[in-house]
């Protein structure tokens, strides 16, 4: 029972947000607001911790190599990746600057930070939201339907209905996916993609 209890809670977060239109418009909005970043010239920058770490290193994989078909690079980096500036940063400032330290020295007006915390409370990710802001870098946040700090600090929250964190991460992920086949198709084929995967054009 234990292997169709764990699939059937994960299908049902996902059906869920398939049902919830707030949540499905924010996917898009997000979507929306790295297509434009992509158009002016920009990047993507990604983060988490743990199990959300390797999420943020995927979706800038699939942003940087390809996700459905060949096509130019997209550049998108993960600051969760990089051991030597992770452990000067944690070293000398602290954990808690981890990201945000990257992000005083990365990012430029203009880029998109996709930062991803099942909890929403992070301190360096919060952290990092609140320098990202001061560089007028647009943010997204990827959480779980808890109240949490990252809810106010987003420009696009997109928040998973779950208290799971395995589900949670499930779900970030997917949404991943989703986000980066939108901009994959909107940026080489000129052409927006719905939830279903169809073109909408």
């Amino acid at each position: 029972m234990l292997i169709e209890n764990y699939i059937q809670a994960s299908i049902n977060t996902k059906q869920k947000i398939l049902n919830d239109k707030n949540i499905l418009t924010t996917i898009q909005n997000a979507a929306d607001a790295i297509i434009k970043a992509y158009k002016n010239g920009k990047k993507v920058l990604t983060a988490g911790n743990g199990g959300s770490a390797g999420d943020a290193q995927h979706i800038a994989g699939e942003l940087v190599s390809k996700f459905f078909f060949d096509r130019p690079g997209l550049s998108a980096f993960s600051l969760a990746t990089d051991t030597s500036i992770l452990t000067a940063i944690g070293n000398d400032y602290g954990y808690e600057k981890s990201f945000s330290r990257q992000i005083q020295a990365n990012a430029n007006d203009g880029d998109v930070f996709i930062a991803i915390s099942t909890s929403g409370n992070s301190k360096n990710i919060v952290n990092a939201l609140l320098e990202a802001k001061k560089k007028n870098v647009t943010t997204i946040g990827l959480v779980g339907q808890k109240a949490c700090e990252m809810d106010t600090l987003c420009d696009y929250i997109i928040k998973v209905p779950s208290e799971s964190t395995p589900t949670i991460q499930e779900s970030h992920i997917m949404i991943g996916h989703i986000i980066c086949a939108i901009v994959e198709e909107a940026i080489f084929r000129g052409e927006e993609l719905c939830l279903s995967g169809q073109k909408l054009h």
